[in-house]
């Protein structure tokens, strides 16, 4: 795995490791954990290290699952044992000893600390009593993470923490970890995650150790820099550049929401740095485009989904044209995965209808589907089966995108890892064309390289796209507008994922638990549960929120107006560029009609470069003073 790998990492750093699967990422945390030696060299850590870590399974177990997550505070439990032996001895003085570093431990303390991880990573407060044996497979990986976190430590470990957990999950644990004290070790795939929490990064590369400052982005264009001077991958590194260039071409034309457009602008500018660093890719894949679509593709008219006859959703009016592109968002369990499920027709409506269109085409991707796949099959045959006159070339020549090469690509996947088995369901969907995409948190158990291959994937797609993603690269780079799904309701929702964050912070400071005793917080809790102000504090910062809000409209509305323009312009110009198209056009009898479409088609251009730029001054106004209101 590693040869002459050399890594020093200081006191209180938290530190992301990245690289390939199979690069031996877990092993180096095998190492640290004394499960695994070293063949040479030396692995030290401070003497008296407390190490705490995220185990990647867990067994079925009749303990709450409040006990559960304090069995990870094990100086607790040791002190708590001993207690009750000196109880069972009648050791008055063991009591007394152990009720005082139990009170030193704040062990009165610990009950309310699991609680707040367990409703941290997305639990209900009446979970807290359920047996772990109640809990899903990934709920209970989610348990495992919250006895990590209450394990008291100097050194944490956690192996892909964010892979069973949702958006809320994900921003909770980010805020969380940049306030642990201890040094950290995590290995992730998810960039902004990373972003948010790494001081610095560690790189597999080529069985080398490469020590990086910074957050990934950081890493991203260290490693960026110094892969663009290598003339091997220059043109490679080009070819990725002007994919993306003609996506942001594309986007431009079709920028229809102001927050979350700017936010795309900004990210789409960081896309072009981002490509160098993964030139070496081993993906390079598509979606093709259907063979026909209709428009719409799909809608449902005052719709009531559910399941097992209890409501979950109401009043459901949707429709997705050919190029939608909509984000998911909204807490655990309020009934994404039931839309996309009511979307793609599994479950009946319980009210409302729901019309397909006629040549719907539906690529459906989520977690579960990977245990529907055939385990004794291979990627090629899971392919061949879909087209059995397809040549045997062109399949292998598919799979090759996904990193299926030679006899892999006829291997059983039952020996396949998660990320292996994902990559086959993707292939799968992919090799259907479809012209809508249905997808369920797809980046789960995916690597960088590969999440950032399915990126670039769904820019390209010309179908619809809808996804549940706790992956925001993602999310930032494939949708044009959200939906948040809340409180049985389906709506557009007009920020962006800043926004998204902010509006999660005040929810959950407005459902925060209240001491106990009264049940009514007394005023000083009350003024500390909203940042410490005081009720004239509060008011006061009401009033000047309202007076930002209406120095604000006039450039909401004018923002809206030229949207508007942006749309009557773009309209224009593809009238413009079908009359060009015209072969007849280009006949000498038609030269002046010809002269006259290429000066309207070259004013309607610098009109809207112009409008345009100004949508872009007046966003970067709104958005500047509606961060002033979060």
């Amino acid at each position: 795995m590693l040869e002459r790998a050399t890594i020093s990492v200081q006191s209180g750093e938290r530190v992301a490791i990245v690289g390939a699967n199979g690069a031996g990422k877990s092993s180096l945390f095998q190492l640290l954990l004394g499960q695994l030696a070293q063949e040479q060299g030396d692995v030290s850590l401070p003497g008296g290290c407390r190490i705490a870590h995220m185990a990647q399974e867990l067994e079925a177990s009749s303990r709450s699952a409040r006990d559960f997550v304090l069995d990870g505070d094990r100086v607790l439990r040791r002190l708590e044992a001993e207690l009750r032996q000196a109880e069972a001895d009648g050791d008055d003085h063991a009591q007394a000893r152990l009720h005082g570093e139990l009170d030193l431990h704040e062990a009165w303390a610990a009950p309310r600390r699991a609680e707040a991880l367990i409703r941290g990573l997305g639990f209900a407060d009446s979970d807290v009593d359920r047996p772990v044996s109640a809990f899903s497979g990934g709920w209970r990986i989610r348990l495992n993470l919250a006895q990590a976190l209450m394990c008291p430590s100097d050194l944490l470990l956690l192996d892909e923490p964010t892979n069973h957990l949702d958006l809320d999950a994900c921003l909770w644990l980010e805020g969380w970890l940049r306030k642990y004290p201890g040094t950290l070790l995590f290995i992730s795939h998810d960039r902004d995650f990373m972003d948010r929490v790494a001081s610095h990064v560690v790189h597999f590369d080529r069985q080398k150790l490469e020590q990086y400052t910074g957050n990934y982005s950081a890493f991203e264009r260290q490693r960026s820099e110094r892969l663009a001077q290598q003339q091997a991958g220059y043109e490679r590194q080009q070819a990725r550049i002007a994919e993306i260039q003609r996506f942001i071409d594309r986007f431009k034309a079709k920028a229809t929401k102001a927050r979350q457009a700017q936010s795309r602008v900004k990210a789409l500018e960081r896309m072009e740095q981002i490509a160098p660093a993964h030139v070496d890719s081993p993906f390079t894949f598509e979606f093709p485009a259907a063979e026909k679509v209709s428009s719409p593709l799909l809608s449902i008219r005052h719709g009531v989904a559910g399941h097992g006859g209890r409501e979950v959703l109401s009043g459901l009016t949707l429709s997705l044209l050919p190029g939608s592109r909509i984000g998911l968002l909204g807490p655990n369990g309020a009934g994404k995965s039931t839309l996309i499920d009511a979307l793609r027709g599994e479950a009946r409506l319980l009210g409302g209808e729901r019309t397909a269109g006629e040549n719907l085409a539906v690529g459906y991707f989520a977690q579960h589907q990977l245990e529907a796949l055939d385990l004794d099959a291979s990627p090629f045959l899971h392919l061949q089966r879909l087209s059995p006159r397809a040549s045997e070339q062109s399949i292998r020549n598919f799979l090759g995108g996904f990193d299926f090469h030679g006899d892999e690509a006829l291997s059983p996947i039952r020996a396949f890892s998660g990320g292996e088995k994902a990559r086959v369901a993707l292939a799968t969907i992919a090799w259907q064309r479809p012209n809508l995409l249905l997808l369920d948190e797809p980046t789960n158990h995916l690597d960088l390289e590969m999440r950032q291959a399915l990126t670039m994937a769904l820019q390209n797609f010309d179908g619809a796209i809808v996804v549940v993603s706790h992956d925001r690269h993602l999310l930032r780079n494939t949708v044009d507008e959200f939906w948040l799904v809340h409180e049985g309701r389906v709506q557009p929702y007009d920020g962006d994922l800043d926004d998204y964050e902010r509006w999660l912070a005040e929810r959950r400071k407005d459902e925060a638990p209240r001491p106990a005793g009264t049940g009514v917080a007394s005023e000083p809790a009350a003024a500390n549960a909203i940042g410490g102000l005081s009720a004239d504090e509060r008011k006061a910062r009401k009033r000047a929120e309202a007076a930002l809000r209406q120095q604000l409209s006039p450039f909401r509305k004018r923002q809206t107006a030229l949207e508007r323009d942006m749309e009557t312009i773009q309209q224009a110009l593809t009238e413009l560029e079908q009359a060009l198209a015209e072969p007849d056009l280009y006949e000498v009898a038609s030269k002046d009609r010809l002269k006259s479409l290429l000066a309207s088609q070259a004013e309607h251009r610098s009109q809207l470069e112009a409008v345009e730029m100004e949508w872009l001054e007046v966003s970067e106004t709104v958005e500047s003073m509606a961060a002033n209101l979060g």
